[in-house]
């Protein structure tokens, strides 16, 4: 399976957009199978610094987990005062407390404009940011979350830290070997 809709720059990418990999994560912030990937994810980033580039897109499957959505939009009120990733950072580490309550408290920890904030969630300012990732999502085969593509290839390995590091080095090593600037050894 391939991504259906390229990274553009919409999207809230992590790195340089000239990294050789692209990481991008379909998530959903209150599954806790996305929770385990989480800090497998930063470790890869970490990792890779500047050779990766890591794209998170909203899917929250709000059917099984209630407060996905509200999440989702809070992610993307969070990112129109210039904080996604201080939220969506957040919202992982204190997701066995996802919730209404936990979502105000970290607008407020974040020091966002609270008045904005919360204007923009009970308004649903960023629904149909969030429904449009999802529905990329589902254009893209994704069923389940987190899924993850590698320069727009679906991965379906495992999710631990040494599987992801290891296919996104080879990735980054094929990039490499197919450049014309290579310099022969």
């Amino acid at each position: 399976m391939t991504l259906s809709i390229p990274v553009g720059s919409d999207d809230h990418s992590h790195g340089p957009a000239t990294a050789p990999v692209t990481l991008l994560e379909y998530g959903d912030y209150e599954c806790p199978y996305c929770g385990a990937a989480y800090p497998v994810a930063k470790a890869v980033i970490k990792h890779f610094g500047s050779k990766l580039r890591f794209v998170f897109r909203n899917m929250p499957l709000s059917e099984m987990h209630p407060y996905a959505e509200l999440a989702a939009e809070a992610a993307e009120a969070a990112g129109a005062q210039g904080k996604f990733w201080e939220m969506h950072d957040a919202l992982y580490e204190h997701q066995p407390e996802l919730g209404p309550k936990l979502v105000q408290t970290l607008a407020q920890r974040l020091k966002l404009d609270l008045k904005r904030f919360d204007d923009d969630l009970v308004s649903h300012r960023f629904r149909d940011r969030v429904k449009h990732d999802f529905m990329s999502g589902v254009r893209s085969g994704v069923a389940g979350t987190p899924t993850f593509f590698i320069n727009g290839e679906r991965y379906d390995g495992s999710l631990d830290e040494n599987s992801l590091t290891e296919i996104v080095q080879r990735r980054i090593d094929l990039v490499g070997s197919n450049s014309p600037n290579r310099s022969p050894r």
